[in-house]
Protein backbone atom coordinates (compact mmCIF):
# COMPACT_ATOMS: atom_id res chain seq x y z
CA UNK A 1 0.00 0.00 0.00
CA UNK A 2 1.28 3.40 -0.49
CA UNK A 3 2.21 5.80 2.62
CA UNK A 4 -0.75 7.61 2.08
CA UNK A 5 -3.36 4.52 2.94
CA UNK A 6 -1.21 3.47 6.20
CA UNK A 7 -1.77 7.16 7.31
CA UNK A 8 -5.24 7.26 6.71
CA UNK A 9 -5.43 2.89 8.43
CA UNK A 10 -2.88 3.79 11.30
CA UNK A 11 -5.40 7.58 11.97
CA UNK A 12 -8.52 6.06 12.00
CA UNK A 13 -7.72 2.84 14.36
CA UNK A 14 -5.96 5.01 16.65
CA UNK A 15 -8.76 7.39 17.04
CA UNK A 16 -11.24 4.84 17.78
CA UNK A 17 -8.86 2.97 19.93
CA UNK A 18 -8.12 6.48 22.17
CA UNK A 19 -11.75 7.35 21.70
CA UNK A 20 -13.18 3.85 22.95
CA UNK A 21 -10.66 4.39 26.12
CA UNK A 22 -12.08 7.88 26.61
CA UNK A 23 -15.44 6.57 26.74
CA UNK A 24 -14.71 3.54 29.34
CA UNK A 25 -14.39 6.10 32.31
CA UNK A 26 -18.21 5.94 32.24
CA UNK A 27 -18.18 2.62 32.76
CA UNK A 28 -17.01 1.88 36.58
CA UNK A 29 -20.39 0.55 37.55
CA UNK A 30 -22.06 -2.45 36.34
CA UNK A 31 -25.14 -1.15 34.84
CA UNK A 32 -22.62 1.63 33.03
CA UNK A 33 -20.64 -0.87 31.89
CA UNK A 34 -23.04 -3.35 30.09
CA UNK A 35 -25.71 -1.45 29.48
CA UNK A 36 -24.27 2.36 28.95
CA UNK A 37 -26.78 3.29 32.38
CA UNK A 38 -29.67 2.96 29.72
CA UNK A 39 -29.30 6.56 28.85
CA UNK A 40 -28.48 5.91 24.80
CA UNK A 41 -30.49 8.31 22.28
CA UNK A 42 -32.50 6.53 19.78
CA UNK A 43 -30.60 6.84 16.65
CA UNK A 44 -27.09 6.17 18.22
CA UNK A 45 -28.54 2.53 19.50
CA UNK A 46 -29.83 2.40 15.99
CA UNK A 47 -26.73 2.87 14.09
CA UNK A 48 -25.22 0.62 16.79
CA UNK A 49 -27.67 -2.15 16.06
CA UNK A 50 -26.93 -2.53 12.46
CA UNK A 51 -23.20 -1.67 13.06
CA UNK A 52 -23.28 -5.08 15.37
CA UNK A 53 -24.72 -6.94 12.14
CA UNK A 54 -22.59 -5.01 10.02
CA UNK A 55 -19.34 -6.43 10.52
CA UNK A 56 -16.66 -6.92 8.27
CA UNK A 57 -18.20 -10.16 6.94
CA UNK A 58 -20.63 -8.16 4.94
CA UNK A 59 -17.91 -6.04 3.20
CA UNK A 60 -15.80 -8.45 2.37
CA UNK A 61 -18.61 -11.98 2.33
CA UNK A 62 -21.55 -10.35 0.80
CA UNK A 63 -19.27 -8.83 -1.90
CA UNK A 64 -17.82 -11.71 -3.03
CA UNK A 65 -20.93 -13.34 -3.21
CA UNK A 66 -22.51 -11.15 -5.19
CA UNK A 67 -19.30 -11.34 -7.40
CA UNK A 68 -20.22 -15.19 -7.53
CA UNK A 69 -24.11 -15.11 -7.36
CA UNK A 70 -25.52 -11.73 -7.98
CA UNK A 71 -27.81 -10.12 -6.12
CA UNK A 72 -30.36 -12.99 -5.01
CA UNK A 73 -28.68 -12.85 -1.64
CA UNK A 74 -30.83 -9.43 -0.89
CA UNK A 75 -33.68 -11.96 -0.58
CA UNK A 76 -32.07 -13.16 2.94
CA UNK A 77 -33.30 -9.88 4.18
CA UNK A 78 -37.09 -9.57 3.04
CA UNK A 79 -38.69 -10.60 6.25
CA UNK A 80 -35.94 -8.18 8.35
CA UNK A 81 -38.63 -5.39 8.28
CA UNK A 82 -41.93 -7.36 9.51
CA UNK A 83 -39.61 -9.24 12.69
CA UNK A 84 -38.79 -5.87 13.50
CA UNK A 85 -42.52 -4.04 13.83
CA UNK A 86 -43.07 -7.85 15.71
CA UNK A 87 -40.47 -7.07 18.27
CA UNK A 88 -41.12 -3.24 18.62
CA UNK A 89 -44.78 -4.98 20.10
CA UNK A 90 -43.53 -7.81 22.17
CA UNK A 91 -40.05 -7.77 23.10
CA UNK A 92 -38.74 -4.42 23.44
CA UNK A 93 -41.37 -3.77 26.22
CA UNK A 94 -41.05 -7.08 28.38
CA UNK A 95 -37.18 -6.75 28.59
CA UNK A 96 -36.92 -3.06 28.84
CA UNK A 97 -39.54 -2.93 31.93
CA UNK A 98 -38.15 -6.14 33.22
CA UNK A 99 -35.44 -4.22 34.22
CA UNK A 100 -33.00 -7.00 33.16
CA UNK A 101 -29.18 -7.46 31.75
CA UNK A 102 -29.57 -10.25 29.78
CA UNK A 103 -32.35 -11.71 27.33
CA UNK A 104 -32.51 -14.96 29.16
CA UNK A 105 -32.13 -13.46 32.87
CA UNK A 106 -35.53 -12.75 31.49
CA UNK A 107 -36.55 -16.82 31.56
CA UNK A 108 -35.79 -17.48 34.81
CA UNK A 109 -38.99 -15.15 36.27
CA UNK A 110 -40.76 -16.47 33.66
CA UNK A 111 -40.05 -20.50 33.86
CA UNK A 112 -36.92 -21.15 35.50
CA UNK A 113 -33.39 -21.26 36.15
CA UNK A 114 -32.26 -23.94 34.80
CA UNK A 115 -34.57 -22.78 31.06
CA UNK A 116 -32.31 -19.35 31.74
CA UNK A 117 -28.87 -21.46 31.78
CA UNK A 118 -29.73 -23.63 29.03
CA UNK A 119 -30.61 -21.00 26.66
CA UNK A 120 -27.71 -18.81 27.47
CA UNK A 121 -25.21 -21.70 26.85
CA UNK A 122 -26.40 -22.46 23.32
CA UNK A 123 -26.44 -18.53 22.88
CA UNK A 124 -22.92 -18.71 24.23
CA UNK A 125 -21.58 -21.40 21.51
CA UNK A 126 -23.61 -19.99 18.93
CA UNK A 127 -21.83 -16.36 19.31
CA UNK A 128 -18.55 -18.08 20.60
CA UNK A 129 -18.54 -19.33 17.07
CA UNK A 130 -20.07 -16.75 14.70
CA UNK A 131 -17.37 -14.69 16.40
CA UNK A 132 -14.85 -15.97 15.53
CA UNK A 133 -16.26 -15.86 11.87
CA UNK A 134 -16.04 -12.28 12.24
CA UNK A 135 -12.36 -12.27 13.55
CA UNK A 136 -11.32 -14.45 9.95
CA UNK A 137 -12.81 -12.22 7.89
CA UNK A 138 -10.60 -8.75 8.76
CA UNK A 139 -7.88 -11.56 8.51
CA UNK A 140 -8.68 -11.99 4.66
CA UNK A 141 -7.50 -8.48 4.24
CA UNK A 142 -4.56 -8.34 6.46
CA UNK A 143 -3.44 -11.34 5.31
CA UNK A 144 -3.21 -9.93 1.33
CA UNK A 145 -2.21 -6.67 2.14
CA UNK A 146 0.43 -7.25 4.58
CA UNK A 147 1.41 -10.54 2.90
CA UNK A 148 1.26 -12.34 6.44
CA UNK A 149 0.00 -15.80 6.85
CA UNK A 150 -3.72 -16.40 8.05
CA UNK A 151 -3.06 -17.32 11.69
CA UNK A 152 -1.10 -14.51 12.29
CA UNK A 153 -3.41 -12.26 10.98
CA UNK A 154 -6.18 -13.69 13.30
CA UNK A 155 -4.20 -13.57 16.12
CA UNK A 156 -2.98 -9.81 15.47
CA UNK A 157 -6.63 -8.63 14.84
CA UNK A 158 -8.50 -10.79 17.52
CA UNK A 159 -5.90 -10.61 20.30
CA UNK A 160 -6.03 -6.94 19.86
CA UNK A 161 -9.60 -5.88 19.92
CA UNK A 162 -10.04 -8.80 22.36
CA UNK A 163 -7.62 -6.24 24.75
CA UNK A 164 -9.50 -3.24 23.22
CA UNK A 165 -12.89 -4.36 24.24
CA UNK A 166 -11.39 -6.05 28.10
CA UNK A 167 -11.06 -2.25 29.23
CA UNK A 168 -14.04 -1.03 27.12
CA UNK A 169 -18.14 -1.01 28.31
CA UNK A 170 -21.29 -1.10 26.02
CA UNK A 171 -21.60 2.51 25.92
CA UNK A 172 -17.64 3.24 24.34
CA UNK A 173 -18.72 0.25 21.51
CA UNK A 174 -21.62 2.13 20.68
CA UNK A 175 -20.22 5.53 20.29
CA UNK A 176 -17.79 3.60 18.71
CA UNK A 177 -20.70 2.27 16.28
CA UNK A 178 -21.92 5.64 15.31
CA UNK A 179 -18.64 6.56 14.10
CA UNK A 180 -18.30 3.47 12.26
CA UNK A 181 -21.39 4.04 10.34
CA UNK A 182 -20.62 7.03 8.92
CA UNK A 183 -16.70 5.57 7.58
CA UNK A 184 -18.47 2.24 6.08
CA UNK A 185 -21.29 4.66 4.05
CA UNK A 186 -18.35 7.00 2.83
CA UNK A 187 -16.53 3.85 1.59
CA UNK A 188 -19.38 2.80 -0.17
CA UNK A 189 -19.96 5.25 -2.20
CA UNK A 190 -16.57 5.76 -2.98
CA UNK A 191 -15.77 2.03 -4.04
CA UNK A 192 -19.61 2.67 -6.61
CA UNK A 193 -18.07 5.47 -7.87
CA UNK A 194 -14.44 4.50 -8.90
CA UNK A 195 -15.75 1.12 -10.23
CA UNK A 196 -17.78 2.87 -12.54
CA UNK A 197 -15.19 5.32 -13.41
CA UNK A 198 -13.15 2.31 -14.30
CA UNK A 199 -15.41 0.76 -17.07
CA UNK A 200 -13.86 0.90 -20.60
CA UNK A 201 -14.70 4.05 -22.12
CA UNK A 202 -18.07 3.96 -23.84
CA UNK A 203 -19.69 1.54 -21.98
CA UNK A 204 -22.26 2.86 -19.95
CA UNK A 205 -23.33 2.12 -17.04
CA UNK A 206 -26.79 0.55 -18.15
CA UNK A 207 -24.47 -0.99 -20.74
CA UNK A 208 -22.24 -3.01 -18.19
CA UNK A 209 -25.03 -3.93 -16.06
CA UNK A 210 -26.69 -5.54 -19.14
CA UNK A 211 -23.42 -7.85 -18.98
CA UNK A 212 -24.40 -9.23 -15.26
CA UNK A 213 -28.00 -9.57 -16.39
CA UNK A 214 -26.90 -12.16 -19.15
CA UNK A 215 -25.18 -14.14 -16.23
CA UNK A 216 -28.20 -13.86 -13.78
CA UNK A 217 -26.40 -11.62 -11.79
CA UNK A 218 -29.72 -8.91 -11.46
CA UNK A 219 -31.87 -11.65 -10.77
CA UNK A 220 -33.43 -10.71 -6.92
CA UNK A 221 -36.40 -12.36 -6.71
CA UNK A 222 -36.83 -16.33 -7.10
CA UNK A 223 -40.61 -17.05 -6.55
CA UNK A 224 -40.06 -20.83 -6.21
CA UNK A 225 -40.77 -22.92 -3.43
CA UNK A 226 -38.13 -24.66 -2.51
CA UNK A 227 -36.42 -26.13 0.55
CA UNK A 228 -33.49 -26.87 -1.13
CA UNK A 229 -32.15 -23.61 -2.26
CA UNK A 230 -31.05 -21.01 0.04
CA UNK A 231 -32.38 -17.78 -2.05
CA UNK A 232 -35.95 -17.37 -2.66
CA UNK A 233 -38.83 -15.20 -1.92
CA UNK A 234 -40.24 -17.58 0.26
CA UNK A 235 -37.30 -18.40 2.11
CA UNK A 236 -36.05 -14.88 2.95
CA UNK A 237 -40.00 -13.77 4.24
CA UNK A 238 -40.63 -17.20 6.09
CA UNK A 239 -36.99 -18.33 7.04
CA UNK A 240 -35.41 -14.95 6.85
CA UNK A 241 -38.33 -13.48 9.50
CA UNK A 242 -37.95 -16.71 12.40
CA UNK A 243 -33.64 -15.93 11.70
CA UNK A 244 -34.56 -11.69 11.86
CA UNK A 245 -36.91 -12.40 14.74
CA UNK A 246 -34.66 -15.32 16.85
CA UNK A 247 -31.51 -12.85 16.34
CA UNK A 248 -32.56 -9.11 16.83
CA UNK A 249 -34.95 -10.66 19.82
CA UNK A 250 -32.90 -13.43 21.35
CA UNK A 251 -29.14 -12.83 20.77
CA UNK A 252 -27.50 -10.84 23.85
CA UNK A 253 -25.74 -9.06 21.19
CA UNK A 254 -28.76 -7.25 19.45
CA UNK A 255 -31.00 -7.12 22.87
CA UNK A 256 -28.08 -5.24 24.79
CA UNK A 257 -28.34 -2.68 22.30
CA UNK A 258 -31.78 -1.61 22.99
CA UNK A 259 -31.88 -2.06 26.47
CA UNK A 260 -29.14 0.56 26.42
CA UNK A 261 -31.89 3.12 25.17
CA UNK A 262 -33.12 5.49 27.52
CA UNK A 263 -36.88 4.28 26.71
CA UNK A 264 -39.20 1.87 25.62
CA UNK A 265 -39.89 4.12 22.43
CA UNK A 266 -36.59 4.72 21.71
CA UNK A 267 -36.02 1.44 22.20
CA UNK A 268 -38.56 0.56 19.40
CA UNK A 269 -37.46 3.76 16.96
CA UNK A 270 -34.14 2.60 16.96
CA UNK A 271 -35.21 -1.13 16.07
CA UNK A 272 -37.91 0.61 13.21
CA UNK A 273 -34.44 2.42 12.09
CA UNK A 274 -32.41 -0.90 11.44
CA UNK A 275 -35.50 -2.41 9.70
CA UNK A 276 -36.25 0.09 6.85
CA UNK A 277 -32.16 0.89 6.58
CA UNK A 278 -30.92 -2.37 5.65
CA UNK A 279 -32.50 -3.72 3.01
CA UNK A 280 -31.13 -0.23 0.77
CA UNK A 281 -27.58 -0.32 2.79
CA UNK A 282 -27.48 -4.47 2.02
CA UNK A 283 -28.66 -3.61 -1.89
CA UNK A 284 -25.44 -1.26 -2.23
CA UNK A 285 -22.88 -3.71 -1.02
CA UNK A 286 -24.10 -6.04 -3.14
CA UNK A 287 -24.50 -4.07 -6.39
CA UNK A 288 -20.62 -3.29 -4.99
CA UNK A 289 -19.81 -7.04 -5.67
CA UNK A 290 -21.70 -7.28 -9.57
CA UNK A 291 -19.85 -4.17 -10.47
CA UNK A 292 -16.62 -5.71 -9.82
CA UNK A 293 -17.88 -8.47 -11.71
CA UNK A 294 -18.55 -6.28 -14.50
CA UNK A 295 -15.28 -5.02 -14.28
CA UNK A 296 -13.55 -7.87 -14.45
CA UNK A 297 -14.93 -8.41 -17.79
CA UNK A 298 -12.94 -5.38 -19.03
CA UNK A 299 -9.80 -6.48 -17.02
CA UNK A 300 -8.40 -10.25 -16.33
CA UNK A 301 -9.32 -11.90 -13.08
CA UNK A 302 -7.29 -13.91 -11.39
CA UNK A 303 -8.07 -17.21 -11.82
CA UNK A 304 -7.48 -18.00 -8.35
CA UNK A 305 -8.04 -14.87 -6.01
CA UNK A 306 -6.62 -16.18 -3.14
CA UNK A 307 -2.81 -15.43 -3.38
CA UNK A 308 -1.29 -18.03 -1.23
CA UNK A 309 -3.40 -20.61 -2.72
CA UNK A 310 -2.11 -19.94 -6.41
CA UNK A 311 1.42 -19.67 -5.02
CA UNK A 312 1.28 -23.28 -3.72
CA UNK A 313 0.77 -24.25 -7.53
CA UNK A 314 1.31 -21.92 -10.39
CA UNK A 315 4.93 -22.87 -10.93
CA UNK A 316 3.88 -26.46 -11.57
CA UNK A 317 3.44 -27.38 -15.63
CA UNK A 318 -0.19 -28.07 -15.24
CA UNK A 319 -1.22 -25.12 -13.73
CA UNK A 320 0.47 -23.35 -16.64
CA UNK A 321 -1.43 -24.74 -19.20
CA UNK A 322 -4.68 -24.04 -17.47
CA UNK A 323 -4.10 -20.67 -16.67
CA UNK A 324 -2.42 -20.19 -20.22
CA UNK A 325 -6.51 -21.74 -21.58
CA UNK A 326 -7.83 -19.51 -18.53
CA UNK A 327 -6.13 -16.54 -19.90
CA UNK A 328 -7.31 -17.12 -23.90
CA UNK A 329 -11.24 -17.77 -22.51
CA UNK A 330 -11.23 -14.32 -20.74
CA UNK A 331 -9.66 -12.18 -24.10
CA UNK A 332 -12.58 -13.96 -26.19
CA UNK A 333 -15.10 -13.16 -23.43
CA UNK A 334 -13.63 -9.77 -22.84
CA UNK A 335 -14.30 -8.83 -26.72
CA UNK A 336 -17.78 -10.28 -26.41
CA UNK A 337 -18.37 -8.14 -23.73
CA UNK A 338 -17.50 -5.16 -25.78
CA UNK A 339 -19.30 -6.13 -28.65
CA UNK A 340 -22.17 -6.71 -26.83
CA UNK A 341 -22.54 -3.99 -24.54
CA UNK A 342 -22.10 -1.85 -27.87
CA UNK A 343 -24.98 -3.67 -29.71
CA UNK A 344 -26.87 -0.37 -29.44
CA UNK A 345 -29.84 -2.02 -29.28
CA UNK A 346 -30.06 -4.22 -32.44
CA UNK A 347 -31.48 -7.42 -31.52
CA UNK A 348 -29.85 -10.03 -34.54
CA UNK A 349 -26.44 -7.88 -33.30
CA UNK A 350 -27.42 -8.10 -29.32
CA UNK A 351 -28.34 -11.88 -30.11
CA UNK A 352 -25.25 -13.12 -31.78
CA UNK A 353 -22.32 -11.12 -29.33
CA UNK A 354 -24.99 -12.58 -26.38
CA UNK A 355 -24.52 -16.04 -27.53
CA UNK A 356 -20.33 -15.48 -27.69
CA UNK A 357 -20.16 -13.76 -24.61
CA UNK A 358 -22.17 -16.80 -22.67
CA UNK A 359 -19.73 -19.12 -24.26
CA UNK A 360 -16.65 -17.54 -23.66
CA UNK A 361 -17.88 -17.36 -19.77
CA UNK A 362 -18.33 -20.80 -19.70
CA UNK A 363 -15.02 -21.45 -21.19
CA UNK A 364 -13.85 -19.50 -18.71
CA UNK A 365 -15.31 -20.82 -15.54
CA UNK A 366 -14.01 -24.23 -16.90
CA UNK A 367 -10.78 -23.47 -17.16
CA UNK A 368 -11.02 -21.75 -13.31
CA UNK A 369 -12.57 -25.21 -12.36
CA UNK A 370 -10.04 -27.24 -13.76
CA UNK A 371 -7.68 -25.00 -11.88
CA UNK A 372 -9.62 -25.38 -8.71
CA UNK A 373 -9.14 -29.17 -8.97
CA UNK A 374 -5.89 -29.07 -9.62
CA UNK A 375 -5.37 -27.31 -6.04
CA UNK A 376 -7.12 -29.40 -4.58
CA UNK A 377 -5.35 -32.91 -6.01
CA UNK A 378 -1.76 -31.26 -5.03
CA UNK A 379 -2.73 -29.98 -1.64
CA UNK A 380 -5.73 -31.88 -0.43
CA UNK A 381 -6.98 -29.04 1.18
CA UNK A 382 -10.59 -27.67 0.60
CA UNK A 383 -10.96 -24.23 -1.32
CA UNK A 384 -13.02 -21.61 -1.53
CA UNK A 385 -11.37 -17.96 -2.59
CA UNK A 386 -15.26 -16.14 -2.77
CA UNK A 387 -13.80 -13.90 0.17
CA UNK A 388 -10.79 -12.82 -1.24
CA UNK A 389 -12.92 -11.00 -4.06
CA UNK A 390 -13.48 -8.13 -3.00
CA UNK A 391 -9.94 -7.34 -1.19
CA UNK A 392 -8.05 -8.67 -4.11
CA UNK A 393 -9.64 -5.52 -6.21
CA UNK A 394 -9.23 -3.23 -3.57
CA UNK A 395 -5.71 -3.94 -3.57
CA UNK A 396 -5.06 -4.07 -7.01
CA UNK A 397 -7.37 -1.52 -8.41
CA UNK A 398 -8.25 1.17 -5.79
CA UNK A 399 -5.90 4.56 -5.83
CA UNK A 400 -3.93 5.68 -3.28
CA UNK A 401 -5.75 7.07 -0.66
CA UNK A 402 -9.19 5.18 -1.35
CA UNK A 403 -7.30 1.87 -0.06
CA UNK A 404 -6.99 2.89 3.06
CA UNK A 405 -10.68 4.41 3.31
CA UNK A 406 -11.73 0.99 2.61
CA UNK A 407 -9.37 -0.84 4.88
CA UNK A 408 -10.25 1.30 7.24
CA UNK A 409 -13.98 0.69 7.13
CA UNK A 410 -13.47 -2.99 6.90
CA UNK A 411 -11.07 -2.58 10.11
CA UNK A 412 -13.76 -0.35 11.45
CA UNK A 413 -16.37 -2.88 11.15
CA UNK A 414 -14.71 -5.42 12.43
CA UNK A 415 -13.29 -3.59 15.81
CA UNK A 416 -16.64 -2.82 16.42
CA UNK A 417 -18.62 -5.99 16.00
CA UNK A 418 -16.21 -8.33 17.41
CA UNK A 419 -16.62 -6.02 20.49
CA UNK A 420 -19.73 -5.73 20.50
CA UNK A 421 -19.73 -9.36 19.89
CA UNK A 422 -17.50 -10.07 23.49
CA UNK A 423 -19.35 -7.74 25.43
CA UNK A 424 -22.59 -9.50 25.49
CA UNK A 425 -20.60 -12.81 25.64
CA UNK A 426 -18.66 -11.45 27.96
CA UNK A 427 -22.33 -10.28 29.97
CA UNK A 428 -23.69 -13.45 29.27
CA UNK A 429 -21.26 -15.19 31.34
CA UNK A 430 -20.84 -13.11 34.21
CA UNK A 431 -24.75 -12.37 34.67
CA UNK A 432 -25.99 -15.86 33.54
CA UNK A 433 -23.66 -18.00 35.53
CA UNK A 434 -20.58 -16.29 37.59
CA UNK A 435 -23.63 -14.02 39.75
CA UNK A 436 -26.43 -16.24 39.28
CA UNK A 437 -24.27 -19.76 40.49
CA UNK A 438 -20.89 -19.09 41.73
CA UNK A 439 -20.95 -16.06 43.50
CA UNK A 440 -24.57 -14.24 44.18
CA UNK A 441 -22.89 -11.50 46.09
CA UNK A 442 -20.17 -9.05 45.61
CA UNK A 443 -18.80 -5.63 44.45
CA UNK A 444 -19.34 -3.88 40.89
CA UNK A 445 -15.38 -4.05 40.54
CA UNK A 446 -15.57 -7.59 41.36
CA UNK A 447 -17.85 -8.55 38.84
CA UNK A 448 -16.03 -5.97 36.14
CA UNK A 449 -12.66 -7.77 36.69
CA UNK A 450 -14.72 -11.37 36.10
CA UNK A 451 -16.21 -10.07 33.34
CA UNK A 452 -12.61 -8.58 31.66
CA UNK A 453 -11.24 -12.55 31.98
CA UNK A 454 -14.36 -13.42 30.32
CA UNK A 455 -14.22 -11.27 27.63
CA UNK A 456 -10.07 -12.22 27.29
CA UNK A 457 -11.52 -16.10 27.31
CA UNK A 458 -14.19 -15.73 24.37
CA UNK A 459 -11.34 -13.38 22.55
CA UNK A 460 -9.07 -16.35 22.62
CA UNK A 461 -11.83 -19.01 21.54
CA UNK A 462 -12.76 -16.82 18.43
CA UNK A 463 -9.59 -16.80 17.28
CA UNK A 464 -8.92 -20.70 17.63
CA UNK A 465 -12.73 -20.45 15.48
CA UNK A 466 -11.33 -17.92 13.08
CA UNK A 467 -8.14 -20.25 11.80
CA UNK A 468 -10.71 -22.59 10.30
CA UNK A 469 -13.85 -20.10 9.03
CA UNK A 470 -12.08 -19.13 6.24
CA UNK A 471 -12.02 -22.77 4.56
CA UNK A 472 -16.26 -23.03 4.66
CA UNK A 473 -17.35 -21.16 2.34
CA UNK A 474 -18.87 -17.14 1.80
CA UNK A 475 -17.82 -15.98 5.26
CA UNK A 476 -21.73 -14.32 5.43
CA UNK A 477 -23.09 -17.41 4.70
CA UNK A 478 -20.71 -19.15 7.12
CA UNK A 479 -22.42 -16.47 10.16
CA UNK A 480 -25.69 -17.19 9.22
CA UNK A 481 -25.18 -20.79 9.38
CA UNK A 482 -23.36 -20.88 13.07
CA UNK A 483 -26.59 -18.87 14.07
CA UNK A 484 -29.66 -20.86 12.39
CA UNK A 485 -27.68 -24.23 14.28
CA UNK A 486 -29.23 -22.46 17.57
CA UNK A 487 -31.97 -19.59 16.38
CA UNK A 488 -35.25 -21.00 15.61
CA UNK A 489 -34.39 -23.05 18.98
CA UNK A 490 -33.87 -20.27 21.03
CA UNK A 491 -36.75 -18.08 19.64
CA UNK A 492 -39.01 -20.99 20.26
CA UNK A 493 -38.21 -20.59 23.80
CA UNK A 494 -39.55 -16.79 24.10
CA UNK A 495 -42.47 -17.69 21.88
CA UNK A 496 -43.41 -19.85 25.23
CA UNK A 497 -42.26 -17.12 27.75
CA UNK A 498 -43.97 -14.16 25.52
CA UNK A 499 -47.11 -16.03 23.35
CA UNK A 500 -48.89 -17.52 26.06
CA UNK A 501 -49.32 -18.44 30.55
CA UNK A 502 -49.82 -21.98 30.08
CA UNK A 503 -45.77 -22.63 28.66
CA UNK A 504 -44.40 -24.69 31.91
CA UNK A 505 -40.37 -24.62 32.50
CA UNK A 506 -40.32 -28.23 31.97
CA UNK A 507 -42.04 -27.71 28.52
CA UNK A 508 -39.64 -25.01 27.70
CA UNK A 509 -36.50 -26.83 28.82
CA UNK A 510 -37.12 -30.04 27.04
CA UNK A 511 -38.46 -28.08 24.18
CA UNK A 512 -35.12 -25.96 23.60
CA UNK A 513 -33.33 -29.50 23.56
CA UNK A 514 -35.92 -30.95 21.42
CA UNK A 515 -35.55 -28.30 19.42
CA UNK A 516 -31.60 -27.93 19.19
CA UNK A 517 -31.77 -32.13 18.26
CA UNK A 518 -33.87 -31.76 15.50
CA UNK A 519 -32.09 -29.01 13.76
CA UNK A 520 -28.96 -31.21 13.76
CA UNK A 521 -31.09 -33.74 12.63
CA UNK A 522 -31.90 -32.44 9.77
CA UNK A 523 -28.84 -30.47 9.06
CA UNK A 524 -27.10 -33.94 8.78
CA UNK A 525 -29.48 -35.95 6.75
CA UNK A 526 -31.31 -33.46 4.74
CA UNK A 527 -30.35 -30.86 1.87
CA UNK A 528 -33.04 -28.46 3.46
CA UNK A 529 -31.21 -24.93 3.31
CA UNK A 530 -30.36 -23.67 6.57
CA UNK A 531 -32.29 -20.98 6.62
CA UNK A 532 -35.40 -23.49 7.09
CA UNK A 533 -33.33 -24.05 10.20
CA UNK A 534 -34.58 -21.05 12.37
CA UNK A 535 -38.22 -22.38 10.88
CA UNK A 536 -38.01 -26.07 12.15
CA UNK A 537 -36.50 -25.22 15.34
CA UNK A 538 -38.93 -22.94 16.72
CA UNK A 539 -41.88 -24.90 15.23
CA UNK A 540 -40.49 -27.99 17.16
CA UNK A 541 -39.37 -26.15 20.50
CA UNK A 542 -43.39 -24.71 21.05
CA UNK A 543 -44.88 -27.78 19.95
CA UNK A 544 -42.82 -30.27 22.20
CA UNK A 545 -43.36 -27.60 24.78
CA UNK A 546 -46.73 -27.02 24.71
CA UNK A 547 -47.07 -30.75 24.89
CA UNK A 548 -45.11 -31.14 27.71
CA UNK A 549 -46.99 -28.20 29.51
CA UNK A 550 -50.39 -29.69 29.09
CA UNK A 551 -49.66 -33.23 29.88
CA UNK A 552 -47.90 -31.64 33.34
CA UNK A 553 -51.10 -29.30 33.54
CA UNK A 554 -53.60 -32.59 33.37
CA UNK A 555 -51.45 -34.25 35.97
CA UNK A 556 -51.43 -31.31 38.25
CA UNK A 557 -55.66 -31.69 37.60
CA UNK A 558 -55.63 -35.22 38.40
Amino acid sequence: MHWIDWLIVAAYLIYITYDGIRLTKKSNEVEGYFLANRSLPWWAVGLSVMATQLSAITLVGTTGQAYADGMRFIQFYFGLPLAMVILCLTVVPFFTRARVYTAYEYLEGRFDAKTRSLTSFFFLCSRGLACGVIVAAPSVILSIVLGWNELTTILVMGLTTTVYTMFGGVQAVAWTDVKQMVVIFLGIFVVLFVIVGKFPEGVSMGEAMSLAAVTGRLKTVDTSFNLHETYTLWSGLIGGLFLALSYFGCDQSQVQRFLTARSVSEGRTSLLMSAFVKIPMQFLILLVGVLVFIFYQFQPPPMIFKSDDRGRIEQSADYQNINKEYLQAYELRRQAALAYSRSDGNPQVASITKQSFVMAQDQLMGAREKGIALFKKETGKPFNDTNYVFPTFVTTYMPAGVIGLIIAAIFAAAMSSISAELSALSTATVIDFYRRHIKKEATDAHYLKVSKMATGFWGIFACVVAMYAGRLGSLIEVVNKFGSFFYGSLLGVFVLAIGTKRATSNGAFFGLLTGIISVAVFSRYSTISFLWYNVIGCVVVVTVGMLISVIESMKVKV
